[in-house]
């Protein structure tokens, strides 16, 4: 009788454990679910693009007002507008023609994919419009103008421009590059690296614009022709494709804008750069409106990144994240 109830004892005892395991499982996982860990880092999530109506865009614009016109490109017009809140914003208004080319197309979805790209080194996409006949892509406005204005526009441009910004420059349009391509899900190819898509903000910071948008005008040659690689025009079928190797050749073409101060001129400005690069003749190919540094090893590093970008086949041409790892580290040393 003693053992028998020395047996029910110890089985109640391991009932009531086991029990309280359960309860306290329990208890835990309800905790955990109402109220989650918060990361004192936690990285800032954005939200996809948000859908204006066109009269809130026209109102925004003037009615497209042309003296708001900032830019023009292959894919559409640009305005400087203000929203109804007072915020300022680029408003870019896609060509007729190729919104009705494009008629059947996702827009909206494609946009709204997009528009979660945050990083300090692209501009933003903040919303959309569409309608009949109307396609309106709205971004964060950027203050000081593109990479292109400054090296070919602007008069004080190459002062603006010494050196050392235009290595940041580069740096941090590669990082941007980089995180369309690497950091986004599925990945962004921009399609047309160039200059004039390298915006300028107040801090001489480089932000990457105009990404993605290459679907809308796949065999448009205006504006294309030179910061795209050969293999782009052989797309079998008529299919012209842009791809991460054809964002690498055109980052390569603005390497060598800045390096030279000279522009693209549809392709002859890497015929007539990469011999120089391959002979050592960097007094010729350096922008002769800046002073030459004493101190040229930077600079050739720079170039002969751009020599792999441009001078090889899709194949052979490095990745845009191995030319952030150059360029990074060539920042750190110019700028340091």
């Amino acid at each position: 009788m003693e053992s028998d109830a020395k047996e029910i004892g110890y089985d109640l005892v391991m009932a009531l454990l086991s029990s309280s395991v359960i309860i306290l499982g329990i208890l835990l996982a309800i905790s955990c679910k109402k109220k989650p860990v918060e990361s004192e880092d936690a990285v800032p999530v954005k939200v996809c693009a948000r859908a204006y109506p066109l009269t809130d865009i026209d109102s925004a614009t003037d009615g497209f007002n042309p003296t708001r016109i900032i830019g023009q490109g292959r894919v559409g017009t640009v305005y400087a507008a203000a929203l109804a809140g007072g915020e300022l914003v680029a408003v870019k208004r896609i060509h007729p023609g190729l919104v009705l080319s494009q008629a059947g197309f996702g827009f909206s979805s494609v946009i709204k994919t997009i528009s979660l790209a945050l990083h300090p080194n692209i501009v933003p996409i903040i919303g959309l419009s569409q309608g009949p006949a109307e396609r309106i892509v709205v971004t964060e406005f950027v203050s000081l103008g593109s990479l292109e204005f400054y090296l070919h526009q602007n008069p004080d441009g190459a002062s603006l421009l010494d050196w050392n910004r235009r290595v940041r420059i580069a740096a941090g349009a590669a990082r941007g590059l980089e995180y369309l391509h690497e950091g986004m899900v599925p990945a962004v190819v921009h399609g047309c690296v160039k200059a004039s898509n390298i915006l300028i903000d107040a801090n001489f910071c480089a932000r990457v614009s105009d990404y993605g948008l290459a679907f809308l005008a796949p065999r448009e040659r205006k504006g294309l022709v030179g910061f795209v690689d050969e293999e782009y025009w052989s797309g079998r079928g008529g299919s012209f494709l842009a791809c991460k190797e054809t964002d690498v050749y055109g980052f390569g073409v603005v390497l060598l804008e800045l390096l030279s101060g000279r522009r693209c001129e549809e392709g002859f400005l890497v015929k007539w750069a990469l011999p120089l690069i391959k002979d050592m003749r960097f007094g010729e190919l350096l922008d002769p409106r800046l002073v030459i540094p004493s101190d040229l090893k930077p600079l050739v590093r720079m170039a002969r990144v751009a020599l792999a970008c441009v001078g090889n086949s899709r194949k052979s041409r490095p990745s845009i994240a191995q030319v952030v790892v150059i360029l990074n580290n060539l920042e750190m040393e110019i700028c340091s």
